[in-house]
Order: C-alpha cells, then sequence, then structure tokens
C-alpha cells in the first residue's frame, strides 16, 4: 500500500523531469512552442503527484482515528483513563 503510492509519486515525478530537460535540451531546438507547452504539462505534474501520492487505499487505516472529541484534554477522551496523560521523565 505504502510503496504503491510511493512508487507512483516517484514515477510521475520522473515524468515531470524527464518532460522539463528534454523540453530545453532537445525539443527547442525545432519548436519553442512546443518546449513552452512541455514545460507547462510538466509544471501541472508535481501538485497532481502530491494528490496521488496521498490519495488514500481501500486496504490503508492510517486515517482512521477513534471516535471522539479532538479538542477535550486527555484525561476526558474516550479510552483513557485519569492519569494516563502524565509525561514520562
Amino acid at each position: 500500500m505504502y510503496a504503491r503510492r510511493r512508487r507512483r509519486y516517484f514515477a510521475l515525478m520522473a515524468v515531470c523531469l524527464v518532460l522539463f530537460v528534454s523540453a530545453w535540451a532537445f525539443v527547442r531546438l525545432w519548436s519553442v512552442p512546443a518546449a513552452i507547452g512541455m514545460c507547462v504539462v510538466a509544471m501541472v505534474i508535481p501538485p497532481v503527484a502530491a494528490i496521488v501520492g496521498n490519495r488514500r487505499e481501500p486496504d490503508d487505516r492510517w486515517w482512521d482515528e477513534p471516535p471522539g472529541d479532538e479538542n477535550a484534554p486527555p484525561s476526558e477522551r474516550p479510552g483513557q483513563r485519569r492519569g494516563d496523560d502524565r509525561r514520562h521523565r
């Protein structure tokens, strides 16, 4: 699950780098507007890669949080006893 998301993220970022580098190394010699277009596409890929890399999959459980009030002090949260919020020294 985590490795799959990471692989997708790095694949998209690799495509972004290939587009950007090839646009100004090779494509600009034939067509500057095409090189600019490739850079615009490469500019859109990083936010999409971040969304794809952080998308929840059905078997992920790291977004699940136990029910309860997030703003309540630790002693009043469900599932905790009084005194469990002490810090260890």
